[in-house]
């Protein structure tokens, strides 16, 4: 049986200060390929270059990665200041649509760190500049020195709605993750259930309600350490398995139509 074609959303970057590249970790396209069982491709986040049509048309899923850049406040009707770091525009009117277009055909998302904000965004909520500057807030921040193992090192837990989507899809309701992000959810969307938050009470997981497929987003990465990891692992396996309902003509898996 053929593999689904997942769709891995790039970064754009600057390589020696001139070189321009659209690229995604090696994390995310192992987590796609080894967890998820699908084939990675790469989708430049620029709609220059594609169609969110074509992408509809052509990949059975989308893994919304994380990356330096934060979603334009102007999307979620604010004006932007040095706190809200920089942009890519580009990526903004390329994975904007492409989620709201998933989302009402029940074809799977799975939204990570800026993905997880870029959903809430697409789906009309908000979002805070900084966690941190906020009363009673951690810093979610990469920690700036150690190794790639001590950034991406377990730093809290998150904790589940009971009964919910995570809860049930993970077996426990509260599990450890890693934390690299500034941005966090303001306001939730309309139709967005936060299903997981941090001790501090920041946003940590979520889905679409009433949507017809699978739309889980996480504010951590589980990209890291993917295949071994308990927490990673589920939330991949279930992300692939609706991609090969998806190309079977199915939507989403029984397990994940959960009412909030």
């Amino acid at each position: 049986m053929a593999r689904p074609i997942i769709g891995i959303i790039t970064n754009h970057h600057v390589i020696n200060d001139e070189y321009e590249v659209q690229g995604a970790g090696i994390i995310n396209i192992s987590a796609v390929a080894d967890v998820a069982e699908g084939v990675p491709m790469l989708i430049p986040a620029d709609p220059a270059y594609i169609r969110v049509s074509d992408l509809l048309e052509h990949c059975a899923g989308f893994v919304f990665t994380g990356g330096r850049a934060n979603v334009h406040p102007e999307e979620y009707g604010e004006e932007a200041t040095e706190a809200h770091g920089s942009f890519d525009r580009n990526r903004d009117r390329l994975t904007l649509p492409l989620i709201r277009a998933c989302v009402e055909r029940g074809q799977p998302i799975l939204g990570i760190c800026r993905g997880f904000q870029e959903v809430n965004v697409a789906m009309g909520g908000s979002l805070y500049p900084e966690i941190r500057d906020l009363p009673g807030r951690d810093n979610h921040r990469m920690p700036p020195d150690g190794t790639l193992e001590e950034k991406f090192a377990l730093r809290h837990d998150v904790t589940f709605r009971e009964g919910g989507v995570f809860h049930q899809l993970m077996g426990r309701q509260a599990v450890p993750t890693n934390t690299l992000h500034g941005q966090g959810i303001k306001s939730p969307g309309p139709r967005v259930v936060v299903d997981g938050h941090a001790p501090d009470g920041t946003a940590e997981a979520m889905y679409i309600q009433d949507a017809p497929g699978f739309t889980l987003s996480v504010q951590w990465h589980p990209e890291w350490n993917a295949k071994c990891d308990p927490v990673s692992r589920p939330l991949f396996e279930a992300f692939g398995a609706a991609c090969r309902a998806w190309m079977d003509g199915q939507t989403a898996t029984p397990q994940l139509r959960t009412a909030s």
